[in-house]
């Protein structure tokens, strides 16, 4: 589903991404960990297009990564984002948020949208607010939405940036669980966080990234009892720790 050969980002003389090589197989589940300022989140970004490579290559699903224009945006339509600070609309209520790009970008008949909206909403639990703004839902709610949001546009793929450190406590272990379920039903996903629970759970790889590189690449169960790196193992030590 994903190819990246030899690609490279700079911000400014940052060296952000140095020559990451990865691949990702249809319905596989890869979790990105690593220190902040790793490279993780813009690692992610690049594979939509929100970031553009200064060198190397990105293929998504056998096709090279558009640069902009429209190419770029029907790409877009077939790889869902959910970001830490959810950026659903905050003039559009919970069922406008999600029946928006269906209906504005696909051309689809609104009333069929909206009832796949809410069946995503009714899945996810959140139905019962489908005529609330944003601002009137807790955090998890919201990120909910955005993830019903995401999934109506029936993506290839499934991007998660940082998507429960904006989230308190009680509200990570619903978000999770619906990551889990997506992961379950053999969605593509690549999933950038801090929570090693569900990496240790649904991750078919970890890829741990350290200063812009992919430092090794595992199955959960290897990377956490055997670590082969120093600078994995001292992350390791010091996340579960704490």
């Amino acid at each position: 589903m994903v190819r990246m050969q030899r690609v490279n980002k700079h911000f400014g003389s940052h060296h952000v991404l140095r020559d990451i090589e990865l691949e990702i197989g249809r319905g596989e589940v890869i979790v990105v960990v690593g220190p902040s300022g790793s490279g993780k989140s813009t690692l992610c970004r690049t594979m939509n297009g929100l970031e553009r490579i200064d060198g190397g290559a990105i293929e998504i699903d056998g096709q090279p990564l558009p640069e902009e224009g429209r190419a770029l945006a029907r790409l877009r339509s077939e790889v869902g984002m959910v970001f830490q600070q959810f950026n659903l609309f905050p003039n559009k209520t919970v069922l406008e948020n999600v029946s928006f790009a269906p209906v504005k970008v696909r051309g689809l008949p609104a009333a069929t949208v909206r009832a796949r909206a809410m069946d995503l909403l009714n899945r996810f639990g959140v139905a019962d607010q489908a005529n609330k703004f944003p601002s009137q839902l807790s955090g998890g709610q919201q990120q909910r939405v955005a993830i019903a949001r995401a999934l109506i546009m029936e993506p290839k793929l499934m991007l998660f940036d940082e998507a429960t450190s904006a989230l308190d406590p009680e509200m990570v272990r619903g978000v999770l669980e619906i990551m889990q379920q997506l992961a379950a039903d053999g969605m593509t996903m690549v999933v950038v966080t801090h929570e090693m629970g569900f990496a240790r759970a649904s991750a078919d790889r970890v890829v741990f990234m350290d200063c812009g590189q992919i430092i090794e690449t595992a199955p959960p169960e290897a990377f956490f009892s055997n670590p082969q790196s120093p600078r994995a193992r001292k992350f390791l030590a010091d996340i579960l720790r704490d």
